[in-house]
């Protein structure tokens, strides 16, 4: 019966090509902008490590002075080098991760390559394994390295395309900064977006280069990137001793019963730092998850979701117009659909059969709006902005601007097929 009604369709929007036509083009351009302001946003609002967010812990502390204070206030995001030496020294998480971003000059051995500056991630060994984080190439760093500030470096897969042609460079000896550092593993495909373990350099599009052990970072005396709070005399001065968040800190927890007790053990440190006098306001802690950690930086742009909501209500009118095209089409044939009333077609039938219509008009709606969501996608990747190279339409999202364009012109079509359905076979009749 399904097919007899899609037959019925195709003809029935033969008949009337501009009415037809209206009612695709409506449904493309609600679909097209939708879809389009969609996908950057589940793009951008995505899960950057599937499977490990849910047992990854940004935990927050607050080490200032009472300047400023209020009660129930939220604590800083980073943490200063004693709090974070400490709290990586504890060893209460499975895993945990002290980390600060850089710059660094590299001076290449070809002579074909000029000097360049590349963005550096000096972090402590657990930043591989607890990020999840795959290698091309040799390996990671262990905790031996760490204490001794050993001379190590790890590269991105397309910094080893740079300076070695995609060959394994393991074992070679790479100058950074006018020191010679041995690289001991190649990256793998990892990008992991957004940028979530320090959103003071990039929410989106950071492409660090270069990793190396915190320690050995401090002894070459490397530069540090991205923020740094300070309070009471400490200046803008991220050094060990300064009253200065400038570090991120990371723990994996790999149960709800571990989080319970790692939020309580910060708890406790608190109070202890605020006996000893190095603290000064009451323990004051945070323990937020990756995804948490996301919703509560707010790292979606805000014309994102702007635009959204904004393309769902444009989607609205083109539904709404459409009704009004699909009630002059259908209520144009009473005629037919009266005879056919006559001759026993139930008005579920006849239902049935102008739902099948709308249902054509939306699948052909949604191929059009894929392909202006194509566009729409193709020009935002032409956009400045550090999210735009990520916006592509993935199968999920394809299928669901289908599925939505169907779905629209379904619903669109409902008012109007009751409508039409209704017809008095009598009238129509006698009419004719």
């Amino acid at each position: 019966m399904l097919a007899y009604y899609f037959e019925l369709a195709l003809r029935s929007l033969r008949r009337n090509k501009a009415l037809t036509a209206l009612m695709v083009l409506a449904i493309a351009l609600g679909i097209g902008a939708s879809m389009t302001t969609l996908t950057v946003l589940h793009v951008l609002s995505g899960d950057p490590l599937p499977g490990r967010s849910n047992t990854l812990y940004a935990p927050q502390l607050d080490p200032r002075d009472m300047t400023g204070y209020r009660p129930r206030a939220e604590p800083l995001d980073q943490v200063t080098w004693i709090d974070g030496m400490n709290l990586l020294q504890a060893k209460r998480a499975d895993r945990q991760a002290l980390m600060t971003g850089g710059s660094v000059a590299i001076q290449p051995a070809q002579s074909a390559l000029d000097p360049f500056y590349q963005t550096a991630r000096y972090t402590t060994a657990d930043f591989f394994p607890m990020f999840g984080v795959p290698f091309r190439y040799g390996h990671a760093w262990g905790a031996s390295e760490d204490a001794a500030s050993a001379a190590v470096v790890v590269i991105s897969s397309k910094l080893n395309d740079k300076l070695f042609g995609g060959r394994d460079s393991t074992g070679r000896i790479m100058r950074l900064e006018n020191h010679a550092l041995r690289i001991i593993g190649v990256l793998g495909d990892w990008r992991p977006n957004p940028h979530f373990y320090d959103l003071n350099v990039k929410n989106y599009g950071a492409d660090e280069g270069v990793y190396l052990p915190l320690s050995t970072s401090q002894d070459l005396h490397l530069a540090h990137l991205g923020g740094a709070d300070c309070w009471g005399n400490g200046g803008n001065d991220a050094t060990h001793t300064a009253p200065c968040v400038w570090l991120q800190f990371w723990v994996q927890l790999d149960t709800p019963a571990k989080a319970a007790a790692y939020r309580q053990f910060l708890v406790h440190y608190s109070q202890e730092q605020k006996t000893l006098g190095r603290f000064q306001r009451p323990p004051n802690v945070r323990l937020r998850n990756l995804m948490q950690w996301l919703d509560y930086e707010r790292v979606v742009p805000g014309d994102v979701q702007l635009q959204s909501w904004l393309a769902l209500g444009f989607l609205l009118v083109c539904l709404v117009n459409t009704v009004g095209l699909m009630l002059a089409k259908f209520l144009r044939r009473s005629a037919e659909l009266g005879v056919r009333r006559a001759l026993g077609a139930s008005r579920r039938a006849l239902f049935s059969q102008l739902l099948v219509e709308a249902g054509v008009v939306g699948l052909a709606g949604g191929l059009g709006g894929l392909l202006l969501a194509y566009l729409g996608l193709w020009l935002v990747r032409r956009q400045p902005a550090d999210y735009a190279p990520l916006a592509h339409l993935d199968g999920a999202m394809l299928l669901m601007t289908l599925l939505l364009a169907v779905g629209a012109s379904l619903l669109a079509g409902v008012l109007p097929a009751w409508r039409a359905c209704r017809v008095t076979p009598g009238l129509q009749l006698k009419s004719n």
